[in-house]
C-alpha cells in the first residue's frame, strides 16, 4: 500500500522534487482537496486508527533504549499519526525515526520544536541559529527567510517534516517567564514581518511551519507548563495586538496554528477553560471568524496549563470537541483514543468531523511526500548538518543583530595598539570573545570579576585596571535561556559604573537586562549582543575591531531611555 521514497541527502541538492508537482505555497488548499492516496489509506483505517492519526507521541533518544522501545511499542500497537521529537543526538534520532517508520502502518509525521533550529533540542551536536529576540534586531528580513530554508534542509536531512515555529507572540510583558527570547519582540509589525520571512523560508523549503501560540502568549507572567495563565484583555485589545500577527499570517497562507493553554474570559467565559481546548477559540474564532483552514495543533497536552482543570484524559476529548487536527504529546494516548471513541458513540463528537480531520492530516503527509517515504541515510549526516551555507548564515545573522546604543564614539576611537583592559563579568575564564580579542590586540589584560570577590579584592582590581588606556566591559549571561533580569551585586555594579564612560560596554544577555545595569546610564557606547553564544561573541569582536558595522535595532522597549527601534 505505502510505497517508500527517500528525502535524505537529496534535500541538500536544492529543489525538492516532490514539490514540483504541487503548489507548495497553497498547502491550505491542498489539504482541503480530495486525493486518491488519502482516500485509499483512509479506507484501510479502523475507527480507532482514524482517531489515532490525530495524535503525536513524545520521542527522545537521550532517555535510554528502554524508553525508545516503549515508544516503538506504542506506535506499533496504537498506530498514532506522528512524533514530537525532543532531546537526543542526530545519529540516534535517525536510527529511531527509521525504526519507527518501519513499524508504522501509515508513515509518521515527525514534528519538532525548533524555533532556532535543531540546536534548540540538540545543542551539543547540531547548529543553533540566533534566538528570535536576537533576530528581531536584524534589519534585513531576507536573512531570516534564508534561515527558514536552512532549517528546512536540516529537517529533510534528519528525516523530520514539521517545525513548531515561528513563535509569533508579541512579547509586550518584559517579565514573561516562558516567551521572552523566543519572540521577535514587542512591535506587532516587526514580529509579523520576521515571522512571515521565517515561515515562508521553511514552507518554500518543503516542510510545515506552525505559528504559535494562538491567540498570543506575550503578555503573561505565568508559565503554562506549570499553571494556567489568564489574559484579562477585551476583544478589541486582542484583535488589534495579540492576534494581529496571526491574522496577517493566516492571510499569507500559514500551514498550521498552535493554540496556547491560556484562560481568556473575553473569548470563552467557561470557568478555567484553556483556550487550547475551547471550541469558542478553536472553531468559532480561529476557524470561522478568522477563516483559517490549515492544520490546528494543541500545545503539549501534558502541560499543567491544560490538564490541571481537565484531568484523566478529559482535556484530550475537549481538544477534539474544540476542533483540533493534531494533539501534541497526550499524557496517555491509548486512554485518550478510547475516550474519544466513547464521545463519538455518545454524540459529543461527530464521526464526520473526525473523518475530515483525518483526511486533512493524511493530505498533509501526502504534501510532505510521505506516500513515497524511504529510510533516511546516515552517511555524512554530521557533515551535512554542519554545512558551510548554514554556518556562514549564522555569522551573517549575528553580525546583523549587533546593536550599538547611545553612540558609536568608543568604537570609532578604539585602537588595537593601546593597552586594553577587558573586564569580564559572569565568567571565570576565556570564552570566544576573550580569545579573539587576545589574538587581535597588541596589549590586552583580562580581568575576571566574580560574586565571590570581596570589596577589598575589587578595590585592588580597580587600581590595576586603571593602568590601561582603554577599556571593554563584557557581561556574560551563561544561563541556558537568559531571563529578563541579570542580578549583579552592588560592588560589581559600582565597578562597571566607574569604567562605563571610558568603556565599550558589551552585553551578552537578554535585552531587558539593560534596565538593571546602572552603568548603561553613563556608558557612551553599548554593544548589545543579546545572547552568550560563540557566534554572537565573534560578531561583537568584529564590531569592536571595525570589521562589522552595527546595524541592529532594539526589538523591544526596555525603559524610557532605550526604546524599540533604537540603534546607531
Amino acid at each position: 500500500m505505502f510505497k517508500k521514497f527517500g528525502l535524505g541527502i537529496l534535500a541538500l541538492v536544492g529543489t525538492i522534487s516532490f514539490l514540483k508537482a504541487q503548489d507548495k505555497k497553497d498547502f491550505v488548499k491542498y489539504i482541503n482537496t480530495q486525493h486518491e492516496w488519502v482516500d485509499a489509506v483512509f479506507k484501510t483505517l479502523t475507527p480507532k486508527e482514524k482517531v489515532a492519526q490525530l495524535f503525536l507521541v513524545r520521542a527522545h533518544t537521550n532517555l535510554g533504549q528502554k524508553y525508545i522501545d516503549s515508544v516503538a511499542q506504542v506506535i506499533q500497537d496504537e498506530h498514532l499519526g506522528g512524533l514530537v521529537v525532543f532531546q537526543g543526538g542526530p545519529v540516534r534520532h535517525v536510527d529511531m525515526f527509521n525504526k519507527y517508520q518501519s513499524l508504522s502502518k501509515v508513515p509518521l509525521m515527525i514534528t519538532f520544536d525548533g524555533e532556532w533550529g535543531l540546536g534548540m533540542r540538540m545543542p551539543d551536536s547540531t547548529l543553533s541559529f540566533p534566538y528570535q529576540m536576537t533576530l528581531g534586531a536584524v534589519q534585513d528580513n531576507q536573512l531570516i527567510y534564508r534561515m527558514g530554508r536552512e532549517v528546512a534542509l536540516d529537517f529533510h536531512r534528519i528525516g523530520m517534516h514539521f517545525n513548531f515555529a515561528p513563535d509569533v507572540d508579541i512579547n509586550n510583558n518584559p517579565k514573561n517567564p516562558v516567551i521572552g527570547i523566543r519572540s521577535f519582540g514587542d512591535n506587532k509589525f516587526n514580529v509579523t514581518k520576521k515571522s512571515k520571512a521565517y515561515m515562508d523560508g521553511m514552507v518554500d523549503g518543503g516542510i510545515l511551519a506552525s505559528i504559535k501560540h494562538f491567540p498570543g502568549h506575550g503578555d503573561t507572567d505565568v508559565d503554562s507548563h506549570y499553571d494556567l495563565p489568564q489574559l484579562p484583555f477585551d476583544k478589541n485589545r486582542l484583535d488589534t495586538l495579540e492576534m494581529y500577527p496571526f491574522k496577517e499570517l493566516i492571510k499569507a497562507g500559514a500551514p498550521a496554528v498552535m493554540v496556547a493553554h491560556m484562560n481568556i474570559p473575553t473569548l470563552d467565559d467557561t470557568p478555567n477553560m484553556p483556550s487550547s481546548i475551547s471550541k469558542k477559540v478553536v472553531t468559532d474564532l480561529l476557524r470561522n471568524e478568522l477563516g483559517f483552514r490549515g492544520l490546528t495543533v494543541t500545545d503539549a497536552m501534558d502541560m499543567k496549563g491544560v490538564k490541571k482543570f481537565f484531568p484523566n484524559g478529559e482535556a484530550d476529548v475537549q481538544a477534539i470537541i474544540a476542533g483540533h487536527d493534531l494533539l501534541e504529546v497526550s499524557e496517555n494516548s491509548k486512554r485518550a483514543v478510547d475516550l474519544i471513541l466513547k464521545a463519538i458513540e455518545e454524540g459529543r463528537i461527530s464521526q464526520a468531523d473526525i473523518d475530515a480531520r483525518v483526511k486533512r492530516v493524511l493530505a498533509a503527509k501526502l504534501w510532505l511526500g510521505l506516500d513515497k517515504y524511504q529510510a533516511t541515510a546516515q552517511q555524512n549526516l554530521y557533515g551535512d548538518l554542519h554545512r558551510s551555507s548554514a554556518t556562514q548564515l549564522i555569522d551573517e545573522l549575528s553580525n546583523a543583530a549587533i546593536t550599538a546604543l547611545n553612540s558609536t564614539e568608543k568604537l570609532k576611537s578604539f585602537n588595537k595598539e593601546l593597552p586594553t583592559a577587558i573586564i569580564n563579568i559572569g565568567i571565570i575564564s576565556n570564552q570566544t570573545f576573550q580569545d579573539q580579542l587576545a589574538k587581535n590586540l597588541t596589549q590586552e589584560t583580562q580581568y575576571f570579576i566574580t560574586d565571590s570577590m570581596s570589596k577589598d579584592d575589587i578595590k585592588r582590581l580597580i587600581k590595576e585596571i586603571k593602568k590601561n588606556k582603554q577599556f571593554i566591559i563584557a557581561v556574560h549571561d551563561t544561563r541556558l535561556r537568559p531571563r529578563p533580569t541579570l542580578v549583579l551585586n552592588k560592588d560589581i555594579q559600582s565597578l562597571m559604573k566607574k569604567f562605563a564612560k571610558k568603556s565599550i560596554l558589551t552585553l551578552f544577555t537578554n535585552a531587558y537586562a539593560l534596565d538593571g545595569f546602572e552603568a548603561t546610564k553613563k556608558a557612551k557606547t553599548i554593544l548589545l549582543a543579546y545572547q552568550n553564544d560563540a557566534f554572537m561573541q565573534q560578531a561583537a569582536v568584529k564590531t569592536i575591531l571595525g570589521q562589522n558595522i552595527p546595524k541592529g535595532k532594539l526589538p523591544v522597549t526596555i525603559n524610557k531611555k532605550f526604546k524599540y527601534g533604537q540603534g546607531k
